[in-house]
């Protein structure tokens, strides 16, 4: 297949709104739009055109030479006036297949993803961990992409970015910001994240969280005083805070449960779900604010499940996927019928606690 062929077909998914494009031996095009993959094309791929379009897609020429040897790879590519893309190269039955995550050239912001005003409260955080969770697909990136749009246009603070790979361009506005590649820029993203420790930093954003050193450093800089935006691949708030938890060494749990209750601003969890009100889907959150409840919850061993009702009492802004939802039914954004498979229930709101400290209070 030639290039202007692939592209000719890459731009038309996107403009039909492409989240993603599969591309895979012995199969068609297909992209995800709308939540669901779908053919572009109805000629199926060779081995041959599979494996030239990954040769089109990796920049560099030292991994060109040894693509036969490669078995996953992760790389980002632009195509001029179209956009960028996240690039996973694989193998499947000793052929390649390559999956490309749509990312705009526009920068999102809070009103075009539609989020509450909470998470913006938390993006303007002086210092602490802010997480970030959702599912594969469900728009983690854009959200903390608007998160630091937002600090760059009006804080004069150092955003130091660490990506595996790259996603959003930040150009420098109010704010400096410096973005660092895995792999290319940095040799990993513990390595990463030790030295931005030493770059002065304000602000430091992080991809996935992913085992006890990452959850260790990232608490670290929040405790130290910088604003510490982190992913979390889990589906919902609850979730996200137990396996960050579980994540610590055994041995440090104990501790670990203070550093990261004293250290933690908030947590955003979101999904994607259709929208009523034209093409494409919305972000449907619950956010989780660090309250002084909040903090004796994750302290206790026994306590975690409370964080749910917590949530639904709506104190400091909280909110719970079920009011989110509700709040887009409202604004003509969703229909009833989604929001009512977001549902599903929702715990009362915990009740109050009896002697604790005036200075919790």
């Amino acid at each position: 297949m030639a290039g202007a062929s692939m592209e000719r077909i890459i731009k038309a998914a996107v403009e039909r709104g492409a989240s993603d494009l599969h591309i895979k031996a012995g199969d068609v095009f297909r992209a995800r739009i709308n939540g669901q993959l779908v053919p572009l094309t109805k000629q199926r791929l060779t081995p041959e055109q599979t494996r030239a379009i990954a040769l089109r897609l990796i920049g560099s020429d030292e991994v060109r030479n040894r693509l036969d040897l490669l078995r996953d790879f992760d790389c980002s590519w632009g195509l001029p006036g179209v956009g960028r893309f996240r690039i996973n190269i694989l193998r499947q039955r000793s052929s390649f297949m390559i999956v490309m995550r749509v990312i705009p050239f526009t920068v999102p912001t809070f009103d075009s993803l539609g989020l509450p005003k909470v998470v913006q409260a938390l993006a303007e955080s002086e210092r602490g961990l802010v997480l970030v969770a959702g599912v594969s697909g469900s728009g983690k990136s854009s959200t903390v992409a608007a998160m630091v749009q937002h600090i760059n246009q009006h804080h004069q603070r150092h955003i130091v970015i660490i990506e595996d790979p790259i996603e959003f361009l930040h150009r420098d506005l109010t704010s400096s910001v410096t973005q660092r590649e895995v792999g290319v820029d940095t040799e990993s993203a513990e390595v990463g994240l030790r030295a931005a420790l030493r770059q002065d930093p304000d602000v430091i954003v992080l991809g996935d969280l992913r085992d006890a050193l990452a959850v260790n450093l990232a608490i670290k800089a929040g405790e130290t005083g910088r604003l510490v935006l982190a992913v979390m691949p889990t589906p919902n708030v609850v979730m996200t805070v137990g396996q960050m938890l579980a994540m610590l060494p055994k041995e440090e749990r104990e501790i670990g449960r203070v550093r990261f209750a004293a250290a933690l601003r908030g947590v955003i969890a979101q999904q994607l779900v259709p929208r009523s009100d034209g093409p494409g889907r919305v972000a449907v959150v619950e956010v989780l604010v660090s309250t002084s409840e909040v903090r004796d919850a994750i302290r206790a061993p026994d306590r975690l499940a409370d964080l749910a009702g917590l949530m639904a009492s709506g104190e400091g802004d909280m909110t719970t996927f079920t009011r989110h939802a509700q709040a887009l039914v409202a604004a003509g954004i969703i229909g009833p019928e989604t929001a009512r498979v977001i549902e599903g229930g929702e715990p009362a709101p915990p009740k109050a606690v009896k002697g604790r400290r005036k200075e919790d209070r």
